[in-house]
């Protein structure tokens, strides 16, 4: 579809679009190359349906209002205070360069992106407090309602939001955001965004592109819950952070459901952790992704020391043990419950033990050996780069990878939306979670290189930042079960310090400081991950201590006419495969060393590229566009069977 056909469409759908184009102001930023092929998905998306679903499943409240669909845009010189005229209409939460964001033009490191709307409040939102939550904005936002700053952030990933309860005012009120991202000028966490995109790089994606939301909550709020499984033990720690200072009448209900039915219960002081005791736990694992509900409740009970003096107070507690003193307090609950969400957990257990082979550590899933059959998950989208077309869309990648076999996703160097995780737990997928790189290029050191890159203050500080949001952001999902701090020594410095990090935490998943390239940090790293793009895979070397895996190999590359992304013979594969029998064959020799290497010398995961084609990469299992696999999943997942065979039933 050509750029012309498709403004001819999207502005058949927006009638907006002829009266804007008359008054808008002449657009900054070239056009933006968006490819020649569409998913069947992005070509049923309109400004009514885009992502339309609550967008933060690990903490739900029953009110919001979703505020994706057609805003005002304009791109400007950063000297512009505020653009007096808009360029036209945008849809958010589509990217500046997608092709579904209506705009497709190309934003440089000088630029600004303004974005304006109107909203008003339900009534029924009365006497509450506002928050304004985006999901992401890439990469520096500044907000104003009204006129008025409200906040700002940095961060192209990690979701955000402020209390813009103050600034309101009757009927409608204006929202306005301007972004300013750098892309591949600047050392920022990026993956791999670039400027000008070839080979490995992909379009750069600046912008709002995950939804915008308000929500309605009471001034003093629960902010965090977080559930981590002890399987060991049968038992479910739960911390529960509120949004600022809690009194001695701050209390928080927990109440754990399975099937409907109450299985624990208690009320802990806000801001404080307890242990919630799980009989006879189901085990969450990709062949049976049992959760349970969990429901939090900001109550308020009585004071417990009202009437007594200081001095007394000692001696009050000292009446209770915890138990008792929590069974009291339950007793005392008044009023009505001020705030309330749903959540909830996984009861799995992820770690590193004794395996088959003779003094070669596995990766253990709820203390069994468990081979992890994965791909390198890109998440980049012909329409929509890094937000996929539709929820449907994105959950169709996981129900395909499942059909093939699979039981991991590698998510490379990208944060996915939230619902990407909810659909990984439901589905039963792992996830090894990447931190996107950056760092400037001179900073992306070579595999043969001995040393780390170098970097200011500034960018380790906020580097560290981002890291610590996607942990904070991710750490409620169960599908994730290791974090991966750097990949192939893009931007990758003081490895051992972050895994370390990374690992204080969150104790309860594994930490892969180093995937492919440099090894620097084998004392705190849970496994040695190498990538081999060779036509047969090459075997890590045996480790006493960690696991061995195959973080990449694989590659074989398989253009499909009708579903490139680019023309000509610019697209590319480590190898390439002259038919789907030759592409079979390929993959089935692969496979065959994966399984033996995995039976005969302990390896624990193997992570095949790729899911799909990306641009002009044309090594996917799926095409860019996901309409063709390049094999059936059922033959996928035929050749890749022996893996979890034991020697008994071989």
């Amino acid at each position: 579809m050509t750029m012309r056909i498709l403004a001819a469409m999207l502005c058949a759908l927006w009638a907006a679009c002829g009266a804007q184009a008359q008054e808008s102001a002449p657009v900054r930023g070239e056009k933006v190359f968006t490819g020649e092929v569409m998913t069947s998905w992005g070509k049923k998306v309109t400004p009514e349906n885009a992502w339309r679903s609550y967008p933060r499943p690990q903490l739900k409240r029953a009110k919001w209002r979703n505020l994706n669909g057609l805003w005002d845009y304009a791109i400007t010189a950063p000297s512009v205070a505020r653009p007096t005229r808009m360029d036209g209409k945008i849809l958010v939460p589509f990217a500046v360069e997608s092709r579904l964001s209506g705009v497709a033009r190309r934003v440089d490191p000088e630029d600004r992106v303004w974005y304006r709307r109107s909203f008003t409040v339900p009534a029924d939102w009365a006497g509450q407090n506002v928050m304004l939550n985006f999901g992401a904005v890439d990469y520096e936002a500044n907000v104003w309602v009204n006129g008025a700053m409200v906040g700002g952030h940095k961060g192209g990933f990690d979701s955000f939001g402020f209390d813009i309860t103050d600034y309101l005012r009757a009927g409608e009120n204006e929202l306005v955001v301007q972004v300013a991202d750098p892309t591949s000028a600047g050392s920022q966490p990026r993956g791999k965004q670039i400027l000008k995109p070839e080979g490995i790089w992909y379009t750069a994606v600046s912008g709002i592109w995950q939804t915008v939301w308000l929500e309605p909550v009471p001034k003093l709020h629960i902010a965090d819950v977080r559930a981590t499984p002890d399987i060991d033990r049968g038992t479910l720690k739960v911390e529960v952070a509120l949004s600022g200072w809690a009194n001695d009448t701050d209390a928080v209900r927990l109440t754990a459901r399975s099937g409907g039915k109450t299985i624990a219960s208690t009320i802990i002081r806000a801001n404080r952790e307890t242990t919630l005791a799980i009989p006879d736990a189901r085990l969450w694992s990709p062949e049976d992704p049992y959760l349970y509900d969990l429901v939090a409740e900001l109550v308020t009970v009585r004071d417990p020391y009202a009437g007594l003096e200081e001095r007394d107070r000692k001696a009050y507690d000292a009446r209770f043990t915890e138990g008792e003193r929590e069974t009291y307090a339950a007793a005392q609950v008044t009023g009505a419950v001020r705030d309330r969400v749903e959540t909830y957990f996984g009861m799995r257990k992820i770690s590193v033990g004794p395996g088959a082979i003779a003094g070669q550590p596995m990766l253990l899933l709820n203390n069994k050996p468990y081979f992890q059959h994965g791909t390198l998950d890109q998440g980049w989208w012909p329409d929509g780069l890094h937000t996929p077309p539709s929820e449907e869309a994105m959950r169709y990648d996981l129900e395909f990878l499942k059909k093939a076999g699979f039981n991991m996703v590698r998510k490379h160097i990208k944060i996915e939306p939230a619902r990407y995780y909810y659909d990984a737990d439901r589905l039963g997928v792992l996830v090894w979670q990447d931190m996107p790189s950056g760092g400037g290029e001179d900073q992306f050191v070579t595999g043969t290189s001995q040393s780390q890159a170098v970097m200011s203050s500034d960018m380790m500080a906020q580097h560290q930042d981002e890291l610590t949001r996607m942990i904070g952001d991710l750490r409620a999902f169960p599908s994730i079960v290791m974090w991966v701090v750097n990949n192939e020594g893009w931007g990758q410095y003081d490895a051992a310090t972050l895994a370390h990090y990374v690992r204080g935490m969150d104790p309860s998943r594994l930490v892969n400081a180093a995937s492919g390239w440099l090894d620097v940090a084998p004392e705190v790293s849970d496994v040695l991950d190498i990538h081999t793009y060779e036509d047969v895979p090459r075997r890590p070397p045996l480790q006493s201590n960690r696991a061995i895996v195959l973080g990449e190999y694989g590659g074989i590359g398989l253009p499909v006419e009708g579903h490139l992304w680019q023309p000509g013979d610019r697209n590319w594969g480590y190898q390439t495969a002259t038919d789907q029998a030759d592409y079979i064959a390929r993959y089935k020799r692969k496979m065959d060393e994966v399984i033996r290497q995995a039976k005969e010398h302990g390896l624990s995961a193997s992570v095949y590229t790729q899911t799909s084609d990306v641009e002009g990469e044309i090594n996917g299992l799926l095409t860019y566009d996901r309409a063709r696999a390049k094999a059936p999943a059922e033959r996928l997942a035929e050749i890749a069977a022996p893996l979890w065979e034991k020697e008994a039933d071989r």
